[in-house]
């Protein structure tokens, strides 16, 4: 067989890939990880238990596996230049135990109560026990011992490995099947990168401005469709025409960008604080809800849900021309804006590269420029 000098090519990337992750593995009892986690040596970020939500009944079949000896998924995680271990896939089967032995803790260090478990389908007698309690209602010696010492997989990225590993690892472990959606992921990335950022993003998030205007419907909320939003805008908003046609994957595009800007992270930007602020207000006192949503000439109103391609055209076109909005007075402004948001659903330019069937990069790369230079006040 003939190497041609294509194989040669992905040869050499394999290779070199490789040597950027270097991996190591072995079995850990559950009273090993019991003792990293109490030694603060084995960080399971509590603040992404808010993404993970497992039932009371995946959690007491977890414990019931442990106890029948079933194997149960390995855990990975990512070794820091401080020795400390990164969860990066397994903090709901660490939580669940934690939780179940009392030693959880929530974002601001306190410990969360212990969980009591529940009858599953090999150990129906499980109903209402605990690690602690009295006689007949907390599992015996024996039976927390057959826990802690349970077998389980550790997979350990090492800290000669690249950095961004971890984050890629994390987003291949929790996307596909997993039940979070692709912002839920993001957010746990931007929380191993940097939680200040994260908790910056958070804040715009909830400005009530940002909120009015978007009016999400209550399965997008729940999804995280608004942090998403926060999001677009702040990396969106001062980007050029060459950058919008470099985005390539959208979603990619939002995870390394956002996974970039919270590296290092320390203190919030003053200036993209207010400019967000403002562009929203103006947005808000203009149209509230209306705002991006199609607007129907025919009909002569606002119509329809939610448009994300609205949404980052009058959001990056205002702020564009923020300061000759910012000194228009209120009735010119609401009037004005008005005028231009109703305008570019008649306009080719705008609706023939805002439908469902075009890529958000071919989109962004055409909307953004003419959002540019249609929302000059």
């Amino acid at each position: 067989m003939t190497i041609t000098d294509e194989d040669q090519t992905l040869q050499q990337q394999i290779d070199s890939r490789r040597r950027e992750i270097q991996t190591e593995g072995y079995p850990m009892s559950v009273g090993e990880l019991i003792n990293l986690y109490r030694d603060e040596e084995l960080d399971i970020h509590p603040e992404f238990q808010r993404f993970f939500r497992w039932s009371d009944q995946q959690k007491s079949r977890l414990i019931e596996s442990l106890l029948l000896g079933i194997p149960i998924p390995s855990i990975f995680v990512f070794q820091r230049r401080d020795g400390v271990w990164d969860v990066i896939d397994g903090l709901q089967r660490l939580s669940t135990i934690y939780e179940f032995l009392g030693l959880l803790r929530g974002e601001d260090g306190s410990s969360l109560p212990a969980s009591k478990l529940v009858g599953t389908e090999y150990l129906p007698a499980l109903e209402a026990k605990t690690w602690d309690g009295a006689v007949g209602t907390s599992l015996t010696p024996e039976q927390q011992r057959l826990i802690k010492r349970a077998s389980i997989d550790v997979k350990i990225v090492r800290r000669e490995s690249d950095e961004s590993t971890k984050f890629d690892l994390f987003q291949r472990l929790n996307t596909g099947g997993s039940q979070l959606s692709d912002q839920e992921v993001r957010n746990c990335l931007l929380i191993m990168a940097g939680a200040d950022y994260y908790r910056w993003i958070l804040t715009l998030r909830a400005n009530s401005d940002f909120q009015a205007t978007i009016a999400l419907s209550d399965r997008a909320a729940a999804e995280q469709y608004d942090m998403e939003l926060a999001l677009r805008f702040v990396l969106l908003k001062d980007l050029d025409a060459e950058g919008a046609r470099a985005i390539g994957d959208l979603s990619d595009f939002l995870n390394h960008n956002s996974v970039r800007e919270a590296t290092g992270f320390s203190t919030a930007d003053t200036s993209a604080t207010r400019a967000f602020e403002e562009t929203f207000a103006i947005v808000n006192e203009a149209l509230g809800d209306l705002a991006f949503r199609r607007y129907d000439t025919t009909k002569g109103r606002f119509l329809g849900g939610f448009s994300v391609s609205s949404f980052e055209a009058v959001t990056i076109g205002v702020y564009t021309h923020l300061a000759a909005w910012k000194a228009l007075k209120s009735e010119d402004r609401s009037t004005k804006l008005t005028q231009l948001v109703s305008q570019i659903w008649n306009d080719p330019e705008f609706r023939d590269n805002s439908g469902s069937g075009v890529r958000a990069n071919t989109r962004l790369a055409r909307t953004l420029p003419y959002a540019r230079s249609h929302f000059q006040p």
